[in-house]
């Protein structure tokens, strides 16, 4: 559905400049947006690449364990079946992390991995259907809360802002509004999926 939207929009530009006769903007438009996002690109993988390592360093140093038992409350509320398997706790508790500190990119492949996880231990494969825990925590991990939102700063800062951490008080209302109202919704529609 969406390769079909890109398509359309692109089949609609191309039209419209042959219609109008501005193909050759349309051409140095394509151009300089490329070099833009390739820019963009180089510009956020230093703070991405600092951020990923770090979270790697504290996960070997055991950062991840302590992290745990002060998530524990969190955790036992929204995943309850899952409190006797370390594996599954460790992986959540570092895609939470990861998302506290808007890092989207790095928290992709720890939720993935905790989802094996909970694949794992609850002997389902998600092909037959999640469990409710396995849906709260694709809500939690959507709809997370940031502390720091390193990806939309680093953004705001390539594009110029002179204080890209401005937008903390939005932030931190927009995500815990928007983490409420997913985990609500997912608890007023338990058991109705499958």
């Amino acid at each position: 559905m969406l390769n079909g939207i890109w398509v359309g929009m692109i089949a609609v530009s191309i039209f419209c400049a042959a219609l109008t006769g501005r193909m050759d903007a349309l051409s140095q438009a394509v151009f300089s947006g490329a070099g833009d996002a390739v820019q963009l690109v180089l510009s956020i993988a230093g703070a991405m690449a600092a951020w990923t390592g770090i979270l790697k360093i504290a996960e070997a140093g055991g950062f991840s364990q302590l992290l745990g038992r002060l998530l524990k409350p969190a955790t036992r509320c929204l995943l309850p079946e899952y409190q006797d398997n370390p594996e599954v706790i460790q992986a959540v508790c570092m895609n939470l992390t990861a998302n506290l500190l808007g890092l989207g990119n790095a928290a992709t492949p720890m939720g993935i991995a905790a989802m094996k996880a909970m694949e794992k231990h609850s002997g389902t494969r998600l092909r037959q259907g999640a469990t409710d825990s396995m849906i709260r925590f694709v809500v939690l991990n959507t709809a997370s809360i940031q502390l720091v939102p390193t990806m939309l700063a680093s953004l705001r800062s390539a594009a110029g802002s002179a204080s890209p951490f401005e937008i903390l008080p939005a932030v931190w209302i927009t995500s815990i509004l928007t983490l409420c109202t997913g985990l609500l919704t997912a608890r007023f529609l338990e058991g109705r999926h499958g």
